[in-house]
C-alpha cells in the first residue's frame, strides 16, 4: 500500500482527473437527459423487465462519455496506446448511442463493439505473452494475441450492458471495480492506467448522483458500452506489462459480479433453448426483486458483494503472504479472513437467490404466499 500512496503523491493527476470527471458529469447529464426528452430517448416498458416507471430518458452515456474524454485529454499522455484507447471509447460509445435511439439487430451491435475492440488492438493493446502454471512463459502469435484481447473487450463490454438493470447498479459496479484498478496500477507503477481508471470512478460517482434510486436518467447502451469497454482494456494493459497469473486473476476478482450474472444469464437460457441476445428476467437484480428486496436494497446488496470481492484482490496484491520465499503468518492470516469474508457473501448471495437450488426456506414460503394469495383471489372472483 505504502508504493501506491508514493506513486499518488507522484501523479496527482490521478486525483484532479477522477475530480474534473465527478464534475463533468454531474454538470452535463441534467442537459444530456432534456436532449433525450426532445429527441425522444427514453426508456419504455420491454416485458417488464426494469422496475423503473417507463418515460426515463437515455444517453447518459454521453455525459459519461465527455467525463472520460475531457480530463483523459488533459491529464493523460496521449501516446499511441492511449490514442487507441480514446478512439476505441469514442466507437463504443456511438455503437451504444445507435442502439438508444433506433436499435440495432444483435449481431450489428456485436460487429460495432468488435470494431470499437479491435481499434486498441490496432495500436498494440493486445496480449504478446503470458505464462502459464506449470507451462511457463508463453509467446502467442500475433492473430491469437489480437483475437484474444477482442473476445475479452466484447465479453466485458457485454456483462456491464446486462447488469444495467436497476437504478444505478452498473454504475456503482463500474465505480468499484474502476477504483479497485486504479489503487492496483498505481502499485504496479502504471501511472497512465490509473488515471484512466480514477477517471472512470469519477465520471461513475457524478453519474450515481441523477441515476441512482430512483433514477432521472439511464446511462443506456452508450454508458454500459464505454464502461465495460474502458474496464477492459484498463486490464488488457495491466496484463502487458507483467503477463503473471496474478495479473489476470485481479480483474477477473474485481469484476466477479458481472462475470458471475452474465455466466449464469446466459448457461439459463441455453439450458432453455432460448437465443443468449434475447432479454429477460434471470439477472441476478432481478431475482433480488423476486424475493421482495426493494430496488435499493438489492443494488446496495450487489454493492457489498462486488466491495467484497474487490477488497479480496486488493488484499491479493497489497498483502502478499508469502514474500522471498517465506511465508508470513500475519499476512496470510490478514489474506485468510478478507477472502472467507468474500467466499462467505458469496455463499449467502448463491443461498439466497437459490442459484444453486438449496430449498431456501424464505423463497419458499414467499413463494407459498404468492400461490395462497392467487387461490384466494380464484375463489373471491368464482364465489362472485
Amino acid at each position: 500500500m505504502t508504493v501506491a500512496w508514493n506513486q499518488l503523491t507522484q501523479h496527482l493527476s490521478v486525483v484532479w482527473g477522477a475530480l474534473v470527471a465527478l464534475a463533468v458529469v454531474v454538470m452535463l447529464t441534467p442537459a444530456v437527459g432534456g436532449m433525450a426528452r426532445v429527441l425522444g430517448v427514453v426508456d419504455r416498458a420491454e416485458g417488464n423487465r426494469r422496475p423503473t416507471p417507463s418515460g426515463i430518458p437515455r444517453l447518459g452515456g454521453l455525459a459519461l462519455f465527455f467525463g472520460v474524454l475531457v480530463p483523459a485529454l488533459a491529464f493523460v499522455p496521449l501516446r499511441g496506446e492511449m490514442r487507441g484507447v480514446l478512439l476505441g471509447a469514442a466507437v463504443a460509445t456511438v455503437v451504444g448511442a445507435v442502439d438508444d435511439f433506433r436499435g440495432m439487430r444483435p449481431w450489428a451491435k456485436l460487429a460495432g463493439q468488435a470494431g470499437a475492440a479491435a481499434i486498441p488492438a490496432g495500436f498494440g493493446i493486445w496480449v504478446h505473452v503470458f505464462t502459464f502454471p506449470f507451462v511457463g512463459r508463453q509467446v502467442f502469435p500475433m492473430w491469437l494475441g489480437v483475437a484474444l484481447t477482442i473476445v475479452g473487450i466484447v465479453a466485458v463490454m457485454k456483462m456491464v450492458n446486462f447488469l444495467d438493470g436497476l437504478d444505478g447498479l452498473a454504475a456503482g459496479v463500474c465505480g468499484i471495480s474502476a477504483f479497485s484498478f486504479c489503487l492496483i496500477d498505481l502499485s504496479k507503477h502504471q501511472p497512465d492506467g490509473a488515471i484512466l481508471s480514477a477517471i472512470v470512478f469519477g465520471g461513475c460517482v457524478g453519474f450515481l448522483r441523477h441515476n441512482f434510486y430512483p433514477a432521472r436518467i439511464f446511462m443506456g447502451d452508450s454508458g454500459a458500452l464505454l464502461l465495460g469497454y474502458t474496464l477492459a482494456t484498463v486490464s488488457v494493459q495491466g496484463l502487458l506489462k507483467t503477463a503473471s497469473l496474478v495479473a489476470l486473476v485481479l480483474p477477473l476478482l474485481v469484476l466477479a459480479v458481472p462475470l458471475l450474472d452474465t455466466s449464469f444469464v446466459v448457461a439459463k437460457r441455453i439450458k432453455h433453448r432460448k437465443p443468449v441476445y434475447v432479454a429477460d428476467r434471470t439477472h441476478l437484480h432481478h431475482r433480488f426483486e423476486s424475493i421482495g428486496f426493494s430496488q435499493r436494497r438489492a443494488v446496495l446488496t450487489l454493492y457489498l458483494w462486488c466491495f467484497t470481492l474487490a477488497f479480496t484482490a486488493l488484499a491479493t496484491r497489497f498483502v502478499n503472504p508469502h514474500s522471498h520465499g517465506h511465508w508470513n503468518i500475519p499476512r496470510t492470516a490478514i489474506d485468510g479472513a478478507v477472502a472467507a469474508i468474500a467466499v462467505g457473501t458469496s455463499v449467502y448471495v448463491i443461498y439466497l437467490l437459490e442459484i444453486v437450488k438449496p430449498g431456501n426456506p424464505f423463497i419458499r414460503r414467499r413463494v407459498e404466499s404468492a400461490r395462497e394469495a392467487d387461490a384466494a383471489e380464484r375463489g373471491a372472483r368464482e364465489a362472485s
